[in-house]
């Protein structure tokens, strides 16, 4: 049996269809905004602050392993109810809040650790979406491009587990936009046209790589068509790859370098 707390995103659609594919017995706790899996018959829609009634279902079901998937919000604490683990654990919660959305997750996989229960990588069941170091595009870096991709790299080395940052775009060495709260998309529509950047997508220096790793998708690729970038950079086997077939035909047409370093 396995636990599944899902969030939005298609991410967590895909984890869920390899998860009934591979036929594993599993529940979800479903943590997304509008109730996405409420047609499934597993699915349990719990407020973030109820953690005794989630570590209850999950030791009712004699889960011992969960996983997250998808995008899971900041919730509106306000208006929480609570119930009394909820009590005794919310405001770890809250102090993790004020740092950013993963840390919000990193703080119920605390807590999910103090009641014995195991959290395994979002991508446990789904290893093909993860890609390996290499070219995946008939493109291939150039030498600029490359002094731009060591220059991501010591960035994000630098950069702390719990920081926002999971995207920046370089263009010879310097950078040129730094992702915020708000998501890639949003740095990518406030660049200029034709910005023959790069963008950069690499997990944070002692990331929890359990969660929150590096996502593109198709769109992530129009979107680096439609502000001129040269190419997107991953890192091998810590990253999360939607599309590939579409995204690699798309970056050939547009002749848009795929570097997994």
């Amino acid at each position: 049996m396995i636990g599944l707390f899902l969030g939005d995103t298609d991410f967590s659609d895909i984890v869920l269809s390899k998860v009934k594919k591979l036929k594993k017995k599993y529940f979800i706790i479903d943590f997304s905004k509008n109730n996405k899996f409420k047609k499934d018959k597993n699915s349990f829609r719990i407020s973030i602050g109820k953690f005794g009634t989630i570590i209850n279902i999950i030791k009712q079901k004699k889960c011992k392993k969960v996983l997250f998937a998808g995008k899971i919000s900041k919730p509106n604490f306000s208006s929480l109810r609570l119930d009394l683990k909820g009590i005794y654990y919310m405001p770890s919660v809250i102090r993790a809040a004020k740092i950013g959305d993963a840390a919000i997750i990193k703080s119920i996989i605390k807590i999910l650790n103090n009641e014995g229960i195991k959290v395994i990588s979002s991508i446990f069941f789904n290893p093909e979406l993860s890609l390996r170091r290499g070219n995946y595009s008939k493109f291939k870096p150039n030498k600029l491009d490359i002094i731009s991709i060591k220059k991501g790299k010591a960035y994000f080395n630098k950069t702390k587990s719990l920081d926002h940052v999971q995207a920046i775009v370089v263009k010879d060495g310097k950078i040129l936009a730094k992702e915020g709260r708000e998501g890639t998309k949003k740095m990518l529509s406030e660049l200029k046209k034709n910005s023959d950047g790069i963008l950069i997508k690499l997990p944070k220096k002692k990331q929890d790589l359990r969660m929150d790793l590096p996502t593109v998708g198709l769109q992530t690729f129009k979107d680096i068509k439609k502000h001129g970038l040269r190419g997107v950079v991953l890192q091998s086997k810590k990253n999360i790859f939607l599309d590939k077939i579409k995204c690699i035909k798309f970056s050939n047409k547009n002749k848009i370098f795929i570097n997994i370093i």
